[in-house]
């Protein structure tokens, strides 16, 4: 494609939120270059959904096709006890999508997939991607910013967005420290492949509660295989950061006599090659710009993986952002403001914990894990759907997402 503005924008992370970004500024003829830290594409990852205004953007952005071809047979979640005894049941269909599981679900790496076709597709002449990089040091001033890349390079740039993750590197570099914008919510997360126990309903999201803790055993792309998920509450130490041994330490104790598949998942955590582990964390950014670097997607607002709108906050903050840059290509501080406030309703509601968080999702004693069950049997029922229902996500669905015009704006020099 023939570029239509001078701008050069730097997006550091090659994830979705970053994909995305990159996909709508290259539809409005704006170069970018994309620096990713791994070497290729991470494949898997455990499911993500769209639902509401990240849908609606998804369906804008021409995703849904590419969605389709990879989408899970999700069909609820399903709350089961020690002997593997389902006592209730969030189906997908009797909460119209507003519950645990959505009508679109997707493996992570299946949906940054689809971002990554769109963007061959889209046409690689105005994108320069590249695997294996990062930003080791950022100067700016006010015509632009100049970059310092591992590789050893330097390049400057009109606007850095950082879309690298909850543990940004370019959110430390120009915001701060982690931990004025990262709150602790009181426990640690962990998934991993594992083989599909023989006995797992196809379609259905597993879980079982016990004090302290919770294991899901989620239906993958592959029916032959399943994403463990494990929940625990624990106290934030930062000695667990890099820590295969105490973490999975943490997760066997954890589990110790949770029964069901309980025994076969922790012999899988040992060898599995794609065990990931992470505190359940909230990032906090009050104000997403700081001169010429923006962030987007968990760099700048993760409600943790508890909210289950990370997806969907990365997908909509692509789409605003990218078109709002697009709008006024010479007046930067005028498109990350308006990027600002567009997203931040959405922002308010998606970061919200359904259920109140893990000192209520996760009693530490067995009295109150049964009070727990007996809260899922109550909130299940029918009578009790529509509140459940506006519990989990229905705050999201009233969000207007903002309307655009699909061609290119016309655009100046930045000075």
């Amino acid at each position: 494609m023939t570029s239509t503005s001078p701008l050069r924008v730097l997006i550091s992370g090659g994830g979705i939120a970053g994909n995305a970004v990159a996909l709508q500024l290259l539809r409005h003829g704006i170069h970018a270059t994309v620096v990713e830290r791994a070497t290729a594409p991470r494949p898997g990852g455990q499911a993500v959904d769209l639902r509401g205004p990240s849908k609606e953007a998804a369906e804008r952005m021409g995703l849904m096709p590419g969605i389709g071809k990879h989408q899970l047979d999700e069909r609820g979640m399903a709350y089961i006890d020690g002997k593997g005894k389902v006592y209730a049941r969030m189906a997908m269909a009797d909460f119209d999508g507003l519950g645990a599981v959505a009508d679109v679900e997707i493996t992570r790496g299946d949906l940054n997939q689809v971002l990554l076709d769109e963007l061959a597709a889209t046409g690689t002449g105005e994108l320069d991607y590249r695997y294996g990089d990062w930003i080791e040091r950022i100067d700016q001033d006010d015509a632009g910013v100049g970059v310092t890349f591992a590789s050893g390079t330097t390049e400057r740039f009109d606007l850095v967005i950082g879309a690298d993750g909850v543990h940004s590197a370019t959110r430390r570099l120009v915001f701060g420290p982690e931990d004025r914008f990262s709150t602790h919510l009181g426990g640690y997360g962990a998934f991993f492949t594992i083989a599909t126990p023989p006995d797992v309903e196809p379609g259905w999201f597993g879980m079982r509660l016990v004090p302290g803790a919770m294991l899901g055993i989620r239906p993958d792309s592959d029916p032959s295989t399943a994403k463990a998920i494990i929940t625990v509450r624990a106290a934030h130490d930062p000695a667990l950061r890099r820590d295969l041994d105490a973490q999975r330490a943490l997760v066997r104790r954890a589990l110790a006599d949770a029964g069901w598949h309980a025994p076969e998942v922790l012999a899988a955590m040992d060898t599995a090659a794609d065990f990931y582990f992470d505190e359940v964390a909230r990032v906090d950014v009050p104000e997403l710009s700081v001169g010429r670097v923006t962030l987007i997607g968990d760099a700048g607002y993760c409600g943790s993986p508890l909210s289950g709108m990370g997806t969907a906050m990365a997908i909509v903050g692509a789409y605003v952002l990218a078109a709002e840059i697009a709008a006024t290509p010479d007046d930067l501080t005028g498109a990350q403001r308006r990027y600002q406030d567009a997203i931040t309703p959405l922002l308010d509601k998606a970061k919200e914990i359904p259920g109140g968080g893990l000192p209520m999702m996760l009693p530490r004693t067995a009295v109150m894990t049964r009070l727990a069950k007996l809260n899922v049997r109550v909130m299940m029922s029918r009578p009790m759907r529509p509140l459940t229902k506006r519990i989990y996500f229905g705050d999201t669905a009233e969000f207007t997402l903002p309307a655009y015009a699909t061609r290119p704006a016309a655009a100046t020099p930045t000075e």
